[in-house]
């Protein structure tokens, strides 16, 4: 687009917004990019262009910033956004209601900290398709969130299965990886230094002593954190090695294998639990939504 024809006077005439268009600018901004949001939305990536060209010489403002690698907003695009969402949650709310199709409720979901890095376009997706359910999301343990979810005071929890918490719905299976800093030699150091959740509650810990164990390798654990945030920073820092599935690692990691002196690993096992009796719709239809979205392939 011809950033010519982008008034910036702020005196456009109130048109009506196009609700197909402020979905692809959503998406743009949540997917992080326009390559990201035209996979999302099922559509060509010149349709997406198309669309925030469309949309910008309609408002007749830039709503992203220039030059950035992700879609940025500008601070009239965070304005926009608000509305845009708004918008979006109404318009699924009056197609519910016409043709009386809404869905209300409340659903609790217990999700470990871990997860979080995969699964909130699901739980994005939920919220957009059904504006009328109140989603509440409680990270924790997957000890403490089995527990939870089996007295009832959790609807659903995605947990990984650990051998004392075992049962629920197998979705995926995972392998595990070593992770440490590509900045650091840490992995050559003896005894192994280690960031790994508590005792007891974690079958990444149980996993990676295990495997050091037999291959009668020395180590220590010197770093201990329930947060997937608080290991990931001891092994940014050097501090440590981690286990890991390779959806956690981030940036500033490299997986570490037999070639840096370090066992193999085994897979672990991501489950859905739901609470005991039956499920109000609400439940129902967020655990078919993470059945579709992280189900193995």
């Amino acid at each position: 687009m011809n950033p010519s024809h982008i008034m910036m006077t702020g005196n456009a005439p109130h048109r009506p917004l196009d609700l197909v268009v402020l979905q692809t600018f959503v998406g743009v901004v949540e997917a992080g990019g326009f390559t990201a949001a035209a996979a999302r939305l099922h559509l060509a990536q010149s349709t997406v262009s198309a669309h925030m060209a469309r949309l910008e010489e309609t408002l007749g403002c830039r709503l992203l910033r220039r030059g950035q690698r992700l879609a940025i907003p500008t601070p009239a695009g965070e304005r926009l956004l608000a509305h845009a969402r708004q918008m979006l949650r109404q318009n699924a709310l009056a197609w519910q209601d016409v043709l009386d199709q809404r869905l209300d409720g409340v659903v609790r979901l217990g999700i470990p900290d871990d997860y979080v890095i995969y699964l909130p376009e699901t739980l994005a997706a939920f919220e957009s398709r059904f504006p009328g359910v109140d989603l509440e999301v409680r990270c924790g343990l997957s000890v403490d969130l089995v527990t939870d979810v089996r007295s009832g005071a959790l609807d659903l929890a995605v947990v990984t299965r650990q051998p004392k918490s075992p049962g629920g719905e197998v979705l995926r299976r995972e392998p595990l990886v070593w992770a440490g800093s590509p900045r650091h030699d840490t992995h050559h150091r003896s005894p192994l230094p280690l960031a790994l959740s508590r005792e007891g509650v974690c079958i990444f810990r149980d996993s990676a002593l295990s495997a050091l164990d037999a291959a009668g390798l020395p180590r220590r654990v010197a770093y201990t954190s329930a947060s997937l945030s608080g290991l990931c920073s001891a092994v940014h820092a050097g501090l440590a090695v981690t286990v890991l599935t390779p959806s956690m690692l981030t940036s500033g990691m490299r997986v570490l294998g037999p070639d840096d002196g370090l066992p193999e690993l085994p897979a672990i096992e991501v489950a859905l639990h739901r609470s005991p009796g039956r499920p109000n719709e609400a439940a129902r239809q967020l655990a078919l939504q993470l059945q579709e979205r992280l189900e193995t392939p």
